[in-house]
């Protein structure tokens, strides 16, 4: 058993951000230090040089930049760096704005780096973060002068045209210019470019929105996990997916954006977030600062569910994780009905016992085009509550005592298509695409597969520090599953632990707030390099554990029914 709770850990608090700043200022005053983005602006006035003070006018203002830092910067000797190709302009600028203006200082672990300088105070000090999705990108635009989000949009990832999944995608990348294995992978390149690509279009969006010139953005963070992350920085995924999976990086030191093709300030850094395993990327240590997961004196769980479902749980002295792919069915990617919690996605699905009547609801409220994640869950526990699907995840239309209503409603709904047996949840007069939605056999075994690989991942992990679930304070439930899922649905099914519904907390897309809150605060930023070192990884593609649990957890609610005593059992 890992004693998880017994090792030392360090915790870095989020330091409170001031409503409004000028860059490291509180009001422009020097007086305490607070939270400062990764991209500031500081006042700084220079004396004039003379015939009595032949300083250097770089040399200048590196000392009038030292004496308007804050006292605890200057105490602990920050040292400045201005690059190379910077230093002209710089130069230029601070005599012709007659040695006072602002600084454009990026923060840079434990020093500053000057890559600008300016007469007037800028309206606006934009920077982008972004969560690197694999079917879809979002991003926000922000002003780091006032913390304020100017735009928010999403974008298709173009590298879904190489490969709906990330398994794919690693192959994909594979792929050589020539017949020799010494020569560089073509389909890495490709899927570089197509996500730079995807990158750059969703910046000019949000750019065109705010009004906002590309090349004035500052910074970009980045969230994702971290295939994906390999896949942006040009990086083989050869050895993610094989044994023992190990990734060439978990935590990329940040870069110019110029050099990977993204089109910002030329001085802009990215800064990606760090992961902790080949299936445990940045895009959960991002829910995890969004959360404050690791500030908490009591216990307590993230589940963020996408291409994998990842889970981390612990608190201020301890965090264990793992992950494991029990997400393309929960997304809707492996049912034949299934997608994203998109407009039109039936994110809602009740059968009325009394009266043998279905009903539904779509996200936007327009004409249903399939199933997402949420929508399947509701399906298939109403369907186990009806009894048209028994505890082996199996369609059965007729039972003992079974009423001529009921029996009814199973003739009209469960029928023949193509040769296979389906559900029918919408008529093809009221779908969008003019088909009907429906819900196949195959559909239900890829789901019990999900719900127990979910659920066996949950029971893995409490086991590995000897905690029940009825020690959890909070479940964070993220992204769009998260918003959409109804956990009474989920529990009935056997994918999350039966607890009081009030443990379970919806968080959205945690993975783009905490890309950021890493620009809006260095101290975070840290914080996620911490976090990333304190987590304690649990590795379950060589867990038998985990295999033997998923065996147990394939059947409605489980094998073990008195696991979910809130949950009717028929059997």
């Amino acid at each position: 058993m890992l004693l998880v709770g017994v090792l030392l850990h360090y915790l870095f608090p989020l330091l409170s951000l001031p409503e409004k700043r000028a860059g490291f200022f509180d009001d422009g005053g020097l007086s305490l230090l607070k939270s400062f983005p990764l991209v500031s602006l500081v006042p700084v006035k220079a004396i004039q040089p003379s015939l009595h003070d032949n300083t250097a006018d770089l040399d200048r203002l590196k000392s009038a930049l030292t004496e308007s830092l804050p006292e605890q910067l200057r105490r602990c000797s920050c040292s400045i760096r201005i690059p190379f190709a910077c230093m002209a302009k710089i130069a230029a600028s601070f005599r012709a704005a007659g040695f006072a203006g602002y600084a454009v200082v990026q923060y840079e672990y434990d020093r500053l780096v000057l890559v600008d300088f300016v007469a007037e105070q800028p309206e606006l000090l934009p920077a982008l973060a972004l969560d690197l999705g694999s079917t879809h990108l979002e991003a926000t635009l922000l002003d780091l002068l006032t913390d304020k989000a100017l735009a928010r949009n999403a974008a298709l990832n173009r590298q879904v045209s190489h490969g709906a999944d990330i398994l794919s995608r690693m192959h994909f990348a594979e792929r050589k210019k020539g017949g020799g294995n010494e020569r560089e992978g073509e389909g890495l390149a490709v899927l570089q470019d197509a996500v730079i690509a995807s990158i750059n279009e969703l910046l000019d969006e949000l750019c065109r929105e705010t009004g906002v010139r590309p090349e004035d953005v500052q910074a970009v963070s980045v969230s994702g996990n971290t295939t994906m992350v390999h896949l942006l920085l040009g990086l083989s995924p050869r050895h993610i997916c094989r044994e023992p999976y190990i990734p060439l990086v978990n935590a990329p030191d940040p870069f110019l954006a110029r050099e990977i093709g993204l089109k910002l300030h030329k001085q802009a850094r990215v800064w990606v977030l760090p992961g902790r395993g080949s299936y445990f990327g940045g895009d959960l240590i991002s829910g995890i600062l969004a959360t404050g997961l690791d500030q908490t004196e009591k216990i307590c769980m993230l589940i963020d569910v996408g291409t994998n479902a990842e889970v981390v749980m612990g608190n201020n002295e301890w965090l264990i994780a793992c992950a494991g792919a029990a997400g393309p069915a929960l997304e809707g990617g492996v049912a034949r009905m299934g997608m994203r919690a998109a407009a039109g996605a039936v994110e809602h699905v009740a059968i009325d016992r009394e009266n043998w009547q279905l009903s539904w609801r779509s996200i936007g409220g327009g004409p249903p085009l399939g199933l997402c994640g949420s929508g399947l869950i509701d399906l298939v526990a109403e369907l186990y509550l009806a009894r048209i699907v028994d505890l082996r995840g199996k369609f059965q239309a007729a039972f003992p005592g079974q009423s001529a209503e009921h029996k009814r409603f199973v003739e009209e709904r469960l029928l023949e298509l193509d040769g296979e047996q389906v559900f029918q949840v919408v008529v093809a007069g009221e779908a969008g695409n003019k088909e009907p939605v429906v819900l196949s056999q195959l559909d239900l075994d890829a789901m019990m597969r999900s719900k127990a690989a979910m659920y066996a991942i949950l029971v893995t992990l409490i086991g590995q520090v000897g905690v029940e679930f009825s020690d959890l304070h909070r479940i964070s439930v993220a992204g769009a599953f998260g918003k959409h899922i109804n956990p009474r649905q989920a529990i009935t099914l056997g994918m999350l632990p039966d607890l009081p519904l009030s443990t379970f907390e919806p968080v959205g897309n945690s993975s783009l707030r905490g890309a950021e809150m890493i620009l809006l605060d260095h101290a975070a930023f840290e914080r996620s390099q911490e976090i990333a070192r304190k987590i304690t990884y649990i590795e379950l593609n060589v867990n038998q554990e985990f295999m033997i649990r998923f065996s147990g957890s394939r059947f409605i609610p489980h094998t073990d029914p008195g696991l979910f005593p809130s949950v009717s059992s028929f059997r």
